[in-house]
């Protein structure tokens, strides 16, 4: 075989093997993208699960306790602040008594009397900026935090997971005689560069009749 039609099939085999090449390439990119998306929807769904029990419990009152019978009147169970986080995210408090039963927080320790404040278990969910982020690199979004209270009784954070740009709350209209409160929770949750997903769950309390 001379030197030229060497080059000629290597010539040949270039022009056929890059459009391959390229096509595989597409694929790991769109392969990596589409992991990164599952990944953002599967950390979402454990916060709205997260965020979700926590506003289906809010005012639970057990029938055996008699702390509350002069000022449940008074008690803010469900507490909304607006664009009060990171990226104007809003935030939710909400407080409950504890069952006879085995109750968690949002982060998944045992509640138990002395976790309360005024016999009440309280749980919350802001964003704030990703502490964990070095100096001068730029964060992958925000870090859902989960309020809860000690073994003292005192305020605590604790971060859920990072990637959270906005947490949005917003309370809906329900019937007026129903007691009940009904929110939409919106999560846009991103990788810090081109991928940024919205989504949302709508949440009805069960205890403030």
């Amino acid at each position: 075989m001379s030197l030229l039609e060497c080059l000629v099939g290597i010539a040949l085999c270039t022009i056929l093997l890059t459009p391959l090449l390229q096509s595989a390439a597409d694929l790991v990119v769109h392969q990596i993208q589409y992991e990164k998306k599952q990944l953002l929807i599967s950390e979402a769904d454990r916060a709205f699960e997260i965020i979700g029990r926590a506003i289906r419990i809010a005012g639970y009152r057990n029938i055996k306790s008699s702390h509350l019978a002069s000022n449940k009147a008074q008690i803010q169970w469900i507490e909304l602040s607006k664009r009060v986080g990171f990226r104007g995210s809003d935030a939710i408090t909400v407080r409950h008594e504890l069952s006879d039963g085995i109750d968690f927080d949002c982060i998944g320790n045992n509640l138990t009397v002395d976790r309360t404040k005024n016999h009440l278990a309280l749980q919350g969910f802001l964003v704030d900026r990703q502490a964990s982020a070095p100096k001068g690199v730029k964060a992958n979004g925000g870090s859902l935090i989960c309020q809860s209270l000690d073994r003292q009784g005192r305020l605590q954070n604790t971060t859920l997971m990072n990637g959270v740009n906005t947490l949005l709350i917003e309370e809906l209209d329900v019937a007026k005689d129903s007691g009940e409160r009904l929110f939409k929770v919106g999560l846009e949750m991103t990788d810090g560069a081109s991928l940024n997903l919205r989504l949302e769950r709508t949440f009805r309390t069960r205890n403030l009749l």
